[in-house]
């Protein structure tokens, strides 16, 4: 069974390694098995110095489109299982054996993972609760979403109109798929990723409902494709304004 881990990157060069090193040690089970593909977007660091060093196959895609650049690695990958990972996250060790395993019995269509971040505070618990309830009440999850490459490509991949929330879009329609197949769109039971709190840390801990209460106009208008400022301000711009420097809000805890 082959795997095809696709991973994003814009200025990556700070996590890319770590994220990379974690695929190796979850792939150890499957030598030779294991095809991790970079998607550089507008790349200014080292980031694909990084990924070349790592034994990644290296797609480029410019496009200030979250799910064209996704789109990119998947149409790219040749593995049977299909993962998607951002590059601040790192997985562990029994994460693919853990997919295969739930894959294997034909009734599980794919599904995604639980999320640890790599620090805790009041506002990040509060956010993470928020998530799980959303998870649970809409039967999706968040995270590293995973399955067979065929079903990738029978949904589509993801929807270059939808200008973020393009995973969980994405994990609406593969749901849907499951269910006319009489299969099941689950969340990987146990410890799957790691990811890192630098958006916690460059907004503020409390940022989520922040965004929730005072950039919703945005929000909304960014969905319909009229606004890109809500999608600039915390996909496509945030790590050049940290690489920058960029002032943090202080109200961790």
């Amino acid at each position: 069974m082959k795997f095809s881990i696709v991973v994003p990157a814009h200025n990556e060069a700070t996590y890319i390694g770590d994220c990379l090193d974690s695929i190796e040690i979850a792939g150890k089970p499957y030598p030779d098995q294991i095809e991790t593909v970079v998607v550089l977007n507008r790349c200014e660091d080292g980031t694909e110095e990084i990924a070349r060093e790592k034994g990644a196959v290296i797609v480029r895609e410019n496009a200030r489109n979250l799910p064209q650049i996704r789109n990119a690695g998947l149409a790219a990958a040749c593995g049977d299982i299909v993962c998607t990972l951002d590059a601040d996250s790192r997985v562990y060790p029994d994460v693919l054996q853990r997919i295969e395993e739930a894959l294997s019995g034909g009734d599980i269509i794919g599904g995604g993972v639980n999320i640890d971040y790599d620090r805790s505070s009041a506002g990040i618990r509060c956010t993470m609760a928020f998530l799980n309830f959303f998870t649970w009440i809409t039967g999706l999850a968040a995270g590293m979403f995973w399955a067979r490459r065929e079903d990738w490509l029978a949904v589509g991949g993801y929807d270059e109109n939808v200008p973020w929330g393009e995973d969980i879009d994405f994990a609406r329609r593969l749901r849907i798929l499951g269910k006319e197949r009489d299969q099941r769109f689950i969340k990987l039971p146990g410890r799957s990723i790691s990811t890192s709190s630098r958006k916690f840390d460059h907004f503020g801990d409390w940022y989520f409902y922040r965004m929730i209460l005072f950039e919703g106009a945005s929000l909304r208008r960014g969905l319909r494709g009229d606004d890109t400022r809500f999608g600039d301000k915390f996909f496509f711009d945030f790590n050049t304004l940290t690489d920058k420097g960029a002032n943090t809000v202080e109200d961790k805890e």
